[in-house]
């Protein structure tokens, strides 16, 4: 994973949970606010309710004061006492109990002896009140009867005469929800009555409720959506009645829901692209500056120069710091490698020096090739780490004469074939002594190849044009030139002239044309620098400044 990319996930996850878990909470918050103001309107609801009926009852305990003060009932009630089994004793109380049912619109009006048991009665059926069959009946003085699938609201008052009790007269209406103005279901022992919940079945209510404790506020699942229910508390109607009122949840969230989403979507996504726009500016405010880096460390790997990075204003303390630590590495590392090219300059002079110290006659041969190579490479414009190649390889070009014994290279006459055979194994002991010293590997064509000919003639491996690298054969022909300018102990050495026209006549043979025409162009600077003799302790670059002419164009770029 990128480092912007990892950058920016840390940035933004944490805010993008932080505001899911924020969203999610307050969703919580609000549910349960609801929830409980949802509770608290349900009490309010049963509350009013439970206040409506007690004000009902009372108006419907002074209409049974009233009727229980019926001469006639009374009068029926006690000759019912007396005569138990008389039919014309039944029928006058049930008369008296259809009148009082008719006037006053109640559904089912019974009378009970002082014991209990039930005397007579009246029930209403398809549209009038007709007599009961009380053999199986036990009218509850308060509180619910079912009867036939049909539910009364029951409720009772004592008969007196003259101070004492002859019965009791109970008188119930047909109970249904029309004064709830929330769902509610009645259940007598878990077994569903009557319920105003539309659509779903006694049996599914039964199931629903039965987690449910008698006087305990619960929340079921109904149809897919969640009810709260709350019994009535403040009725009591006994024999195992319980009524309890619902509420859909669902239906009271859901606007709330709805809302809630909307906010929270415009509020998220706003707030989502305002962390995304944040994480990323702050992604690449880190990201960048080492982007920027990286992006020169590798251009680095190619070059091999440190750069030096300049300070971003915007940039953080620890990128700043960062930053500043690297400079100061970077030009540590290039002080110590500019002390050690230094190094191997001095010891590659001293190599040469030593060199040349063995043939009094070759004396400062190496370091004058070395700058005249110098200076055709800058002419044919090669890089600075070219010519820094090309200064040391120059140097070094006949360190393995230091394999050749002095009898053969001091000899003051000509060569035999045997001893030029020898003297040719030259750059070959030099490729080997140089390629075990560490750093030196650049300059092993220089040392091994700058006597390979144009034509494939030369030595030690019979190279062909081009297969002979470019400073190599810069070399072959500086090498040359000086080594013919040179007087020697069997002749003396050649005019300038002189060389340079046998050089020309050999270009295109023996020797790399194209340098040949460079190094002709500079021959009158090399010439003048002759007469007047090399000043050794010069580096390259004072004869590079001393033939300032306008270089010419490489012919071989790839090789420069």
């Amino acid at each position: 994973m990128r480092f912007a990319t990892r950058t920016f996930l840390y940035s933004f996850t944490p805010f993008a949970l932080l505001l899911t878990g924020s969203f999610w909470a307050i969703q919580e918050m609000v549910e349960s606010t609801v929830h409980e103001r949802l509770s608290a309107a349900l009490r309010d609801t049963q509350s009013l309710i439970a206040r409506v009926r007690s004000k009902g009852e009372l108006q419907n305990s002074r209409f049974l004061r009233v009727i229980g003060e019926n001469a006639a009932l009374k009068a029926g009630l006690q000759l019912m006492a007396a005569e138990p089994h008389s039919a014309d004793a039944r029928r006058t109380v049930e008369d008296q109990l259809r009148d009082v049912g008719e006037k006053l619109g109640f559904d089912l009006l019974t009378v009970s002896d002082t014991q209990g048991k039930p005397l007579a009665g009246v029930i209403r059926s398809a549209g009038r009140l007709i007599a009961m069959d009380m053999t199986a009946i036990q009218p509850p003085s308060r509180g619910f009867l079912n009867l036939d699938d049909r539910t009364y609201q029951v409720t009772s008052i004592s008969l007196e005469q003259a101070d004492e009790l002859i019965g009791t007269l109970a008188v119930g209406e047909t109970f249904d929800f029309s004064g709830f103005t929330t769902p509610a279901v009645l259940t007598r022992n878990g077994k569903v009555l009557l319920s105003s919940i539309p659509g779903i079945a006694a049996p599914r209510l039964e199931a629903a409720l039965k987690a449910c404790q008698p006087q305990a506020e619960c929340e079921v699942t109904l149809g897919g959506d969640s009810y709260l229910s709350l019994p009535l508390e403040s009725m009591s109607f006994g024999d195992g009645y319980l009524l309890r009122s619902l509420q859909n949840v669902d239906s009271a969230i859901g606007p709330v829901h709805a809302i809630l989403r909307q906010v929270f979507l415009v509020a998220g996504l706003g707030a989502l692209l305002a962390a995304m726009v944040v994480s990323l500016l702050a992604s690449r405010s880190i990201v960048k500056p080492i982007a920027s880096v990286a992006e020169q460390l590798r251009e680095c790997a190619h070059t091999g120069r440190l750069p030096e990075f300049q300070t971003t204003p915007g940039a953080t303390y620890e990128i700043r710091e960062f930053t500043r630590s690297f400079n100061r590495a970077a030009a540590a590392i290039r002080e110590a490698r500019q002390s050690l090219h230094r190094a191997y300059v001095e010891f590659s002079g001293s190599l040469a020096n030593a060199l040349d110290a063995r043939d009094r006659y070759t004396a400062g041969h190496s370091r004058r090739v070395s700058e005249m190579a110098c200076a055709v490479a800058r002419a044919m414009n090669f890089s600075t780490e070219d010519l820094e190649e090309m200064q040391i390889g120059a140097l070094l070009h006949d360190i393995g004469k230091i394999g050749i014994r002095d009898a053969v290279l001091q000899k003051p006459g000509r060569l035999t074939d045997e001893e030029f055979d020898l003297i040719k194994q030259h750059p070959t002991i030099g490729r080997r002594i140089m390629e075990g010293v560490q750093g030196f590997q650049p300059y092993l064509p220089i040392v091994e190849l700058h006597h390979e000919n144009w034509d494939g003639t030369g030595y030690p491996n019979g190279l062909l044009g081009e297969e002979t690298p470019l400073p190599a054969r810069i070399v072959h022909v500086v090498d040359t030139y000086d080594a013919m300018t040179t007087d020697r102990p069997y002749r003396n050495g050649l005019s300038h002239d002189e060389t340079l026209s046998w050089l020309q006549e050999s270009a295109g043979r023996l020797f790399d044309a194209h340098v040949v025409e460079v190094f002709t162009e500079l021959a009158p600077t090399f010439a003048r620098r002759r007469a007047e003799g090399f000043c050794l302790e010069n580096s390259m670059l004072s004869l590079v400044e001393a033939v300032a002419d306008p270089p010419l164009p490489a012919r071989e770029s790839s090789e420069a």
